[in-house]
């Protein structure tokens, strides 16, 4: 089974980053100057992944015009002979097939992937959660895509987590059957640390076998009323195996406001435009 989608969830109000969010959706935020859902999108694209879904709400539609053609801009970029621009603009919109499906009520992550079945069709498909920026050599999709590969089963991502962070994440119980990977047993949303099975926290990317969709086609609102992907898993896991790989990368959650700021110094620091002043800025700060 060749995985040739990904599904990328949108549908969230981002009101933590209030009033930004008012008119522009949380993910054309910039990280520096490049949205932050085009790195997650790049990720995809570089992992060799073919078609993207969004699954949006309302006020969502420029995400998708954000990788479309843009004629009239590049005309008035041609005017101005910015050729560079327009190069880099038709990029973007050459990058992968988008199309998209409207989620009309907030009711959880569950939800919003249940919405893509008919997009999905009756293949396996990777979600991606667009909170979550990991940069790494290997993508952090196409690590977990070459698991799958050979397993021909689910494969989630994970990351070892404190203590004191437990409660933010859905986390595992599970045995490492080799170096980074895990087969896992059970899958607990948000427990508090007491109660955790580990410290293993599933980190928003996916792939997903297509008997998800039916799992969770009768899935009953979990924590918050709303239709968890984790209880999905969960249930899944107890009908076939399903694999963790603890990635290899730096990642950043930049639906978190200190997440993002992280995650603006951190790829500024990678721009050879902007490096040396970044660190010399940072410096100046520190002292």
């Amino acid at each position: 089974m060749k995985l040739r989608k990904a599904v990328i969830p949108v549908a969230g109000l981002g009101t933590r980053f209030l009033p930004a969010t008012k008119t522009v959706p949380k993910e054309l935020l910039p990280i520096v100057d490049i949205p932050s859902i085009q790195y997650v999108v790049q990720e995809a694209v570089d992992a060799g992944i073919q078609e993207i879904i969004f699954v949006t709400g309302r006020g969502k539609d420029s995400i998708e015009d954000h990788f479309d053609e843009a004629p009239e801009l590049e005309q008035v970029l041609a005017e101005r002979g910015q050729t560079e621009n327009i190069e880099m603009l038709r990029r973007i919109a050459e990058m992968t097939e988008v199309v998209s499906v409207r989620q009309k009520k907030p009711l959880g992550l569950g939800h919003a992937v249940l919405c893509a079945r008919d997009l999905v069709g009756d293949e396996p498909f990777a979600v991606m959660l667009a909170d979550d920026l990991i940069d790494s050599d290997t993508p952090c999709i196409r690590q977990l895509l070459d698991i799958f590969e050979d397993k021909k089963e689910s494969v989630i991502a994970l990351m070892e987590v404190l203590p004191e962070e437990v409660q933010q994440y859905g986390v595992i119980k599970g045995k490492e059957i080799e170096k980074r990977l895990y087969q896992i047993q059970a899958t607990v949303e948000k427990p508090p640390a007491k109660e955790a099975p580990s410290r293993m926290a599933i980190i928003g990317r996916y792939i997903l076998r297509p008997e998800i969709f039916s799992i969770l086609q009768k899935q009953p609102p979990g924590r918050g009323g709303e239709i968890q992907l984790t209880d999905g898993l969960a249930q899944l896991v107890r009908e076939r195996q399903v694999f963790g790989c603890q990635f290899l990368g730096d990642r950043y959650d930049i639906g978190d406001k200190f997440g993002f700021v992280r995650a603006t110094v951190a790829y500024a620091l990678k721009r050879p435009d902007l490096k040396t002043k970044v660190k010399d800025y940072l410096k100046s700060v520190v002292h």
